[in-house]
């Protein structure tokens, strides 16, 4: 294998999986920039079952929109399109595909650069990183969910605390939600709004606040909802009730809040345990590469030290999970 990958050959290699990024990189920038940019009467054609469905795919923004169409409706693509939904990301499912994509050839191209001491450490590195990068996009809409979803409960106890004073001002509920959509901040405006408009688009209030559910996963919220149910079913002062929940919302906002003070050291002792020993093998890699290429090796014992790297990476990961489990406490 160290025959096959000479130092000369690392630039050709390195510069032809550069220039497969940059192409990569070119396609979802156009991708992105035409996504929008169709005509209004052309997409209501279409969602009406217009003359649209009948003509020929000649336009590649037409192309790639079929494609996008086949892949949300397989199930890894539905689950990645309520992802991208939840974490409020402008992107189709294909575009987020070929963002995966991009990370990986970008993390074969790091790791093909850290492991250039030898043949075999190169590819071991290229494989790895472009592993891990690959779940980079996905780590990151998790991260914006998350925090979209925090700032979300943050918001609802003083959402529910309006929308009971509407109710007691006269105002139906289709209003409240409306008066909410216009008033509140975001992200909580923007959901609602989007409530208004299924509703104003034919979809029953149970139906939007069900598929409102399912954007926003969140305990508060599925509280709200069940008691605005019950409400439509059995009756009762709707007001009342939302000043309970808010109250209690609140109170579990605070005592959340609290839990993450006391448990931030923690935390932060568990990503700085994981992280110590990762960067400090990157840095001895990148900065001298014949020291830490005896670790790639698969010679014979006392040599062979190809082992090594996987189980440190099995050892510290049952670390950092086992920290953040301690440190995750349920409310």
């Amino acid at each position: 294998m160290e025959s096959l990958l000479t130092p000369e050959m690392m630039p050709i290699l390195l510069g032809g999986m550069g220039l497969l990024l940059l192409l990569l990189i070119v396609a979802v920038i156009v991708v992105m920039r035409n996504s929008g940019d169709r005509d209004v009467a052309e997409r209501l054609t279409e969602f009406t079952g217009g003359a649209a469905q009948n003509q020929q795919i000649t336009d590649p923004r037409q192309a790639l929109e079929q494609i996008d169409k086949v892949v949300s409706q397989s199930k890894r693509g539905s689950n990645t399109g309520r992802d991208l939904a939840r974490a409020d990301v402008k992107l189709t499912v294909t575009e987020f595909y070929l963002i995966k994509i991009g990370a990986s050839i970008a993390g074969a191209l790091i790791g093909a650069y850290i492991g250039r001491a030898s043949g075999t450490a190169m590819i071991a590195a290229a494989i790895v990183v472009a592993v891990l990068f690959s779940f980079l996009p996905s780590m990151y809409l998790g991260f914006k969910a998350k925090r979209r979803l925090t700032a979300f409960n943050n918001q609802l106890g003083d959402t529910i605390t309006m929308m009971a004073n509407a109710l007691r001002g006269g105002y139906s509920f289709l209003q409240t939600l409306d008066m909410v959509a216009k008033e509140a901040p975001s992200p909580v405006n923007v959901e609602f709004r989007r409530v208004v408009q299924e509703v104003g688009l034919g979809r029953s209030t149970e139906e939007a606040l069900a598929n409102l559910q399912r954007r926003v996963p969140s305990e508060d919220l599925d509280l709200l909802i069940t008691a605005v149910n019950i409400q439509m079913e059995v009756g009762g002062n709707l007001a009342q009730i939302l000043d309970t929940i808010g109250h209690t919302i609140r109170e579990r906002v605070r005592i959340k809040g609290e839990i993450q003070t006391l448990t931030a050291q923690g935390r932060i002792s568990a990503w700085v345990i994981t992280g110590l020993p990762i960067g400090l093998a990157i840095f001895i890699s990148v900065v001298n590469p014949g020291y830490m290429a005896p670790i790639f090796s698969f010679g014979m014992p006392p040599e062979n030290w190809c082992c090594l790297p996987v189980a440190s990476l099995v050892m510290i990961g049952i670390g950092f999970v086992t920290i953040m489990k301690i440190m995750d406490i349920e409310v």
